[in-house]
């Protein structure tokens, strides 16, 4: 892949754009901070999607903010695009040295261990806290964070043995949800949002074991969804009904046709 001096004209662009234009004049690093978090969910969604073409407009979307927020940093005096470049290049050399040094790793598993230690040993050097958590954002998405979280205590040992194992844990969980649920007393929500968020870390830990990232599974699940009902809801319009007034029964009937069809597709 070679690299053109696009990047440097994007920095300049930059720089006339914070002298010249009113709106990003104004901009600070909080106001940024939306933009930045909008971009990326687009940048998944066309991911998800495999939209290549799209893909590669929201990515050059993602880069002005990052070009954006590196002019705000060279501003403060604490950092310029080249920098953190720079930074970010000899951090990857470093985090390798089954590539750039003479380190040996069976396969991607070892490569993430290997990581993982090498950042131990950077805290310890800098005298950072020494929390096995340490470098796992807390503002993650939930599902995200249960996988980073506990992919962290794994590699320290602390996890299940076999996956039958956390099968066992996953029936349990739900037993205890259904318990809370049938339990009598109104003012039980917070226990019924505890035994939930029990339920969910568990099966994301069944994600976990199995390779499924639970973001992308539930996401992929939403879409499913969306899809499907959208046309139970065209159907029922094509019949002259409002779905709202249509029986619940009508609609199951519906959602099991566009189902079916759908599987027959895809088969």
């Amino acid at each position: 892949m070679e690299v053109s001096d696009a990047a440097g004209s994007l920095v300049a662009l930059m720089d006339r754009l914070r002298k010249e234009c009113p709106w990003d004049r104004k901009q600070t690093a909080r106001d940024l901070s939306g933009y930045l978090l909008e971009e990326c969910y687009e940048v998944l969604d066309a991911l998800s999607r495999e939209d290549w073409k799209e893909l590669e407009g929201e990515l050059g979307d993602l880069l002005f903010q990052i070009v954006f927020l590196a002019r705000l940093g060279e501003e403060r005096g604490a950092f310029d695009f080249e920098s953190l470049a720079r930074r970010i290049h000899d951090k990857m050399v470093a985090r390798h040295p089954h590539v750039f040094g003479d380190a040996a790793v069976r396969d991607a598993d070892g490569v993430r261990v290997q990581w993982e230690e090498l950042k131990r040993r950077e805290r310890d050097k800098e005298g950072r806290p020494a929390s096995p958590f340490e470098g796992v954002p807390r503002a993650l998405p939930a599902l995200l964070k249960a996988v980073r979280l506990t992919s962290r205590a794994a590699d320290l040992g602390f996890d299940w043995e076999r996956d039958a194992d956390i099968l066992v844990k996953l029936d349990e969980e739900v037993a205890e949800f259904k318990a809370e649920l049938a339990a009598p007393g109104g003012e039980r929500k917070e226990r019924v949002a505890g035994e939930i968020g029990d339920l969910l870390f568990t099966v994301v830990n069944v994600a976990r074991r199995h390779g499924v990232n639970p973001e992308a599974a539930l996401q992929s699940t939403n879409d499913k969804f969306r899809r499907r009902f959208e046309e139970v809801a065209r159907r029922a319009k094509a019949a002259g009904k409002e779905i709202k007034a249509t029986p619940l029964a009508e609609l199951d009937a519906l959602w099991n046709i566009v189902k079916s069809e759908e599987k027959d597709r895809d088969s």
